[in-house]
């Protein structure tokens, strides 16, 4: 990043954009390392698209015959393999800032001595490559730098040809002892002379190119940092929610503030490790965190295929929602597929060391469906995405009922006709319909999955 004097700095923060100079997180630093060599990768295939047009006009022109050595063909063999080279470095590994400098030269240098070259071709005086056509490249090499966002390696390039130029004029003035200097543009255009106000202009041409490169590299660094600093902290804190809030916040048309909401028709699912207290009690912390970890990581990933949100983990409770972050005509066929294909995957999980005591306890599973309100609460600078209704207390209650009518899951009979009309079609059937639970869901009709054996013919 180019630094500024601090007397310059006020009035030039509104042209050139403040400047980073907090020190950024090792995380921040390493994304915008592999920007920038992804940036380097792309210069280096730029580069040998180059070269291989180099080759294809030299093969489709007329070479001037000679004898000795031919500069061009080995002067494209040794671009090719030096790029080569930086590409593959480039692909396995992040360039070195000393090897792109070193490139710059070497490509500028390779430039010029090729443009040098057309004047012994021809036989003539060394004022003929002044007027040479491949001098564009020139500006080909000064912007090829502008793809690693770093005004310095710009700099580098603009002032590699800018110095190389006024070499290459130099030469051509002084290793001529009948060089001609011209007046006017006809005999500049007509003759083998030198033009100075022409190379001047030239020499001009590169300089701004590459300051405003530059200017506008310094500009668009910025940007970078800050934009992957967000973007990092954005992939960071998704962590903390469901992808579908965070995509949901993201591509909302204005920012998400408290207070905002909508009405949908929803579904919430529970989900709960019976006697967790109890389980965890004389378990290392170690061991409970591992434990729930690999409970939430069977669990979560069965509900977001069935098109599930995690609203919220509460220990080892997951409340899910179907339906509120994006609304669906299935949430409810949703939610009893994913309670369904949680009471399967339970099967498997005796196998595993992590989860064979989860199994052995049991869980409870809880839909409800009706009308809930999604949106925002807090403040300005604490905000939380949730659900509030009668359906989503309800979940949390019949959850809890799993217990008292030794079942697996229950759902409200509101919850499995919607299902039912939506399409879902139930692998096994209910193990009984209840009009109520008394002292949990009064006057709420519901049904019930895996009820034991030993309690099947109470209900």
């Amino acid at each position: 990043m180019i630094a500024l004097p601090m007397r310059y700095r006020r009035w030039l923060v509104p042209i050139l954009g403040p400047r980073t100079t907090k020190a950024m997180p090792t995380r921040v630093e390493v994304a915008i390392l592999e920007q920038e060599n992804r940036g380097e990768v792309l210069a280096k295939v730029v580069q040998l698209v180059i070269a291989a047009a180099w080759g294809a006009l030299y093969l489709l022109s007329t070479p001037v015959r000679q004898e000795g050595f031919v500069v061009i063909p080995y002067a494209l063999g040794i671009y090719v393999a030096v790029n080569g080279i930086g590409l593959f470095w480039a692909m396995r590994r992040r360039l070195p800032n000393w090897a792109v400098y070193f490139s710059i030269v070497f490509d500028m240098t390779l430039l010029y001595v090729v443009i040098w070259r057309f004047h012994v071709l021809a036989d003539q005086p060394a004022a003929l490559y002044l007027k040479a056509p491949t001098l564009a490249f020139v500006f080909v090499f000064i912007t090829l730098r502008a793809l690693r966002f770093q005004p310095a390696f710009v700099l580098v390039a603009g002032g590699t040809a800018v110095l190389g130029w006024l070499i290459m004029v130099a030469y051509a003035a002084l290793a001529d002892p009948g060089a001609v200097i011209a007046n006017n543009f006809a005999d500049y255009f007509t003759g083998n002379v030198i033009l100075p106000t022409a190379e001047l202009e030239k020499i001009l041409a590169m300089a701004l190119v590459t300051g405003i490169l530059a200017l506008a590299l310094y500009r668009g660094r910025s940007l970078l940092i800050r934009a992957t600093t967000e973007t990092v902290a954005v992939r960071q804190l998704s962590r903390f929610f469901d992808s579908s809030v965070v995509e949901d916040i993201r591509s909302g048309e204005s920012p998400l503030a408290p207070g905002e909401g909508r009405a949908c028709e929803a579904a919430i699912l529970n989900v709960d490790i019976r006697g967790f207290s109890n389980l965890v009690e004389h378990m290392p912390p170690s061991d409970v965190i591992a434990m729930l970890a690999a409970y939430q990581s069977r669990v979560v990933p069965i509900i977001q295929a069935h098109g599930g949100v995690i609203d919220k983990f509460m220990g080892d409770g997951i409340m899910a929602t179907f339906g509120a972050v994006r609304p669906t005509d299935s949430y409810a066929a949703d939610a009893l597929r994913a309670m369904e294909a949680i009471r399967q995957d339970i099967g498997d999980w005796p196998q595993e060391s992590e989860l064979a005591s989860v199994a052995r306890q049991g869980i409870g599973i809880a839909v409800s469906a009706g009308p809930i309100v999604f949106g925002a609460v807090g403040d300005s600078d604490r905000l939380e995405v949730t659900v509030i209704g009668a359906s989503v207390n309800l979940s949390a209650k019949l959850e809890k009922a799993n217990k008292i009518l030794g079942t697996e899951a229950v759902a409200t009979r509101h919850a499995y006709d919607t299902a039912i009309q939506q399409g879902y079609a139930p692998r096994h059937r209910p193990d009984f319909i209840a009009a109520s639970i008394e002292g949990v869901a009064r006057n709420t009709p519901v049904v019930a999955w895996g009820l034991s054996r030993t309690e099947r013919s109470s209900p």
